[in-house]
């Protein structure tokens, strides 16, 4: 038999600036590349909006039944990571591994599912050196007078098309070496570039036919895709290409350029790119003094759940505003779906089968999908998520049963928000103190010892001890 084909999914397209149904080159495998950190510094939390929206992209579009190979970069050579380096006095990996591996602590905090494949720029070096022998070959690169290799965006005449430039404004003939330039500075960029003393100081030089030097940012990408794509899928163009909207020029302009410039084929036929992230109305930055890194929430004891339910309320392409409050609140929200779910796993070991909640479970599962279908619209399923807990919790007060269907949609649609309580590991010696305290409290209440009761309580809660008397007994929780 063979399986249904995916549900439809449409997302708004930078490239054509409307919302349109994901066609596949060969469906249900879905090729996904979103652009990573630079790893010379620890990765901010606006960085981590966009790894955040990526990663309910890729759940998403796995629940619904798309096979998605999921590619992120991770740039280890650019600009910045050699200016760090050398002035940590480091050789460039040195200096980087650090950086890349609190990436990967970040993202496991943060329940963010691993890509596929991480490509760290510099190993892949031969396939970036190839890059750039085509587009010289095909006359879309040449070699400047500083003995960098440039792109000529004068031979490519679609340039431009995803950032929408005024094509008068591009500068015929000027050259541009940064990796990140002005937004009105459309000119040659660098693909390669000559080895300077600081490079050689770090070690970030590589020998090529074209002369000693290392990739420009914007070529790495590229390479980097079109390898693993090719390896994978023996494909030239990708389904979806993500990315955080201040990637959209120079740098994915660029890679449009240098990779169709190479392979005459459609780079990529979906972008998708998410907004910013404000702290306390402000762009985050140094400069404002409210630079946040996903470390910091973590050392501070911030449930990722919380991080997560927060970012999925306001829509990928509208800025979030982040603050202390906003975050207490969605910590809020995610202590209720923790204790809804406890009600259901309580209630579901003794369900009459009477199934008043079937419809209830089917409709929020609905709900859901037509909200995330429909241009990834995650508040919009938040809501129906939170209006399936009051309602299935009136439901359980008034009639009960039907916990089991319930605490199966629950967990459903969990695979894909994954918004529920952190677990946390209870020391053995605590737990057992716990239990004998609640034990003791329960003899008091059974004596009609009332204030002793209240007074084991008071206990239990200075030691961040949560309890709820149910009819199957008392539990506790962790506060």
């Amino acid at each position: 038999m063979t399986a249904p084909a995916p549900a439809p999914v449409s997302l708004f397209n930078t490239l054509t600036r409307r919302v349109e149904p994901l066609v596949p080159l060969a469906p249900p495998r879905v090729t996904l590349y979103t652009c990573g950190p630079t790893v010379w510094n620890y990765a901010h939390i606006g960085n981590f909006r966009t790894f955040l929206f990526e990663d309910l992209l890729r759940r998403w579009l796995e629940h619904t039944g798309y096979d998605v190979f999921h590619i992120m970069n991770l740039t280890d050579v650019d600009d910045r990571t050699i200016k760090t380096a050398r002035q940590a006095g480091k050789r460039l990996v040195e200096h980087t591994a650090p950086f890349t591996k609190a990436f990967f602590e970040d993202r496991d905090y943060l329940r963010i599912k691993p890509a596929h494949v991480y490509t760290p720029a510099t190993a892949y070096m031969p396939q970036m050196i190839a890059l750039v022998s085509k587009l010289l070959e095909r006359g879309v690169a040449y070699k400047g007078d500083d003995g960098s290799v440039y792109f000529a965006i004068a031979k490519f005449p679609t340039y431009g098309r995803l950032s929408q430039l005024d094509k008068r404004e591009i500068k015929v003939g000027a050259r541009v070496a940064s990796d990140e330039y002005a937004k009105g500075d459309p000119s040659d960029f660098a693909l390669w570039k000559k080895a300077d003393a600081a490079d050689e100081a770090v070690g970030a030089a590589w020998d090529a036919p074209f002369g000693r030097g290392r990739p420009g940012w914007h070529l790495e990408c590229s390479a980097m895709s079109l390898a693993e794509i090719a390896k994978c899928c023996r494909v030239q163009t990708l389904d979806i290409h993500a990315g955080g909207i201040d990637l959209i020029f120079p740098h994915h302009e660029n890679e449009i350029a240098q990779s169709e410039g190479a392979t005459g084929q459609t780079f990529a036929r979906h972008w998708v790119h998410g907004e910013f992230l404000n702290v306390r109305g402000t762009k985050m930055s140094k400069r404002h003094g409210n630079f946040l890194t996903a470390r910091d929430l973590r050392e501070q004891g911030v449930d990722a759940a919380a991080v997560r339910l927060l970012f999925f309320q306001t829509h990928y392409r509208q800025p979030v505003d982040f603050s202390d409050d906003a975050l207490a609140g969605a910590a809020e929200g995610v202590k209720r779906l923790g204790e809804f779910r406890e009600r259901l796993e309580r209630e579901a070991r003794n369900d009459r089968r009477d199934e008043p909640l079937k419809n209830i479970s089917s409709l929020v599962e609905t709900d859901v999908h037509v909200a995330l279908n429909d241009d990834l619209n995650a508040p919009r399923a938040i809501a129906a998520l939170f209006d399936f807990v009051r309602v299935a919790n009136r439901e359980l007060d008034q009639r009960g049963g039907g916990a089991t269907f319930a605490l199966k949609a629950l967990d459903r649609l969990m695979e894909v928000f994954d918004v529920l309580p952190t677990q946390r590991a209870v020391d053995p010696a605590l737990a057992g103190w716990v239990e004998e305290r609640v034990a003791a409290r329960n003899q008091a209440r059974k004596s009609k010892d009332f204030k002793a009761a209240d007074a084991i309580r008071a206990e239990l809660v200075a030691r961040g001890v949560e309890i709820e008397d149910t009819p199957t007994g008392t539990k506790w929780r962790l506060g």
